[in-house]
């Protein structure tokens, strides 16, 4: 007896769908959801990257949280380093946890934000920098720290924090992670979390977003069992990101656009100006990155759920007196242009608002 002409077709569709994804570790639309993932459509909005930034406490009043709604999560620093010298500040490790501290990128105070009650639904994104010292993690000599910041973290019940070990792992000219080490040292800070039962953190892979090609990523993956998200950062070179993205839909793994802020190239291969305090220069930003961004969101539901936005005056932190930064003041607060699109944007139903029910939401999405 034959199959009626929909079935027929049914049957066939689902074999074709057999084969093409019989080679992937993962079928993004079949898979259940990692930690913390908001449903397909949804995006978490994250500000960072320092306490000036972000604003919305006593002493900090001209930053985002004092112009615009309070976002569903923020972005911080803090190390597994000790000894080595930024701009002045000799590294402790776990700077700019528990107490003020300025590396060369703005004051950084998790506690003190995370105290506050404008923060109180807020999630936390956490840059965890090994820079010169992911051999030394992954032998064990930071385990006192990395078992203090494991017991912080655990300690903030259940508001979701998002660690990014070693982000920018492909950052070679900058970072120059050893690639062993670096997943060694990964896998290592993962495990003693586990073994001190912290559940409330999820685990994001982090690549600087251009010119590292797939194989490239396959040989930097710690393994799915100590990958959460996939993230990768959006600056001038944010079309460059396609491996990345691949990478994460054969692996079935979110994405998190975990550092964005406008950049632009001249044509001569130059960095251009970017100040939003300059009119055009703002509209252009909005025109031709913001856009750009938000396209890229909207292109990708299933997959980019979750952005952190890096609302910073560039030129006036001692890090970024080089270029692409420091041709650059990112704060949307100060254009009007900017600052009415952006508003527009962010009132779309797909961007998480922080609250009990939010929390509650991604506690239960794995």
């Amino acid at each position: 007896m034959q199959l009626p002409l929909f079935k027929y077709i049914l049957f066939l569709i689902t074999i074709l769908l057999i084969v093409a994804c019989k080679d992937s570790p993962h079928f993004l639309n079949l898979r259940e959801k990692e930690k913390f993932e908001p449903e397909n459509g949804k995006c978490l909005l994250f500000i960072g990257q320092d306490i000036g930034a972000i604003g919305g406490l006593e002493n900090y009043k001209k930053g985002y949280l004092d112009y615009f709604e309070t976002p569903s999560g923020i972005t911080a620093y803090t190390n597994l380093r000790t000894g080595d010298v930024s701009y002045g500040s000799i590294y402790r490790g776990l700077d700019g946890i528990w107490q003020t501290d300025n590396w060369g990128a703005g004051d950084c105070n998790m506690q003190m934000q995370l105290n506050d009650l404008d923060f109180k639904y807020c999630c936390l994104a956490i840059g965890l920098e090994l820079v010169n010292h992911e051999k030394a993690v992954a032998r064990g000599e930071y385990d006192n720290m990395i078992d203090s910041l494991a017991i912080w973290v655990k300690s903030l019940g259940e508001r979701p924090v998002f660690l990014r070990p070693g982000y920018e792992f492909d950052g070679h000219q900058w970072n120059h992670y050893d690639r062993e080490s670096y997943i060694a040292a990964f896998k290592h800070i993962h495990d003693r979390f586990d073994s001190l039962e912290v559940e409330n953190v999820a685990w994001v892979w982090q690549s600087r977003g251009w010119g590292t090609n797939y194989n490239e990523l396959e040989d930097w993956y710690p393994g799915d069992e100590y990958v959460d998200w996939c993230g990768y950062s959006f600056f001038n070179r944010c079309k460059e990101a396609e491996p990345m993205l691949e990478f994460a839909r054969d692996y079935g793994k979110p994405v998190f656009i975990a550092e964005a802020t406008p950049v632009f190239d001249t044509n001569e291969g130059m960095t251009a100006e970017c100040d939003f305090d300059i009119q055009e220069q703002a509209k252009m930003a909005w025109d031709r990155w913001f856009k750009e961004l938000i396209r890229t969101i909207d292109k990708n539901p299933n997959l980019i759920k979750a952005v952190s936005y890096i609302n910073v005056n560039w030129r006036e932190q001692d890090m970024w007196q080089n270029p692409p930064f420091s041709f650059c003041d990112s704060r949307i607060q100060i254009d009007k242009y900017v600052s009415k699109n952006w508003i527009k944007e962010i009132s779309k139903d797909k961007y998480l608002k922080p609250s009990a029910e939010l929390f509650r939401t991604l506690n239960n999405s794995d």
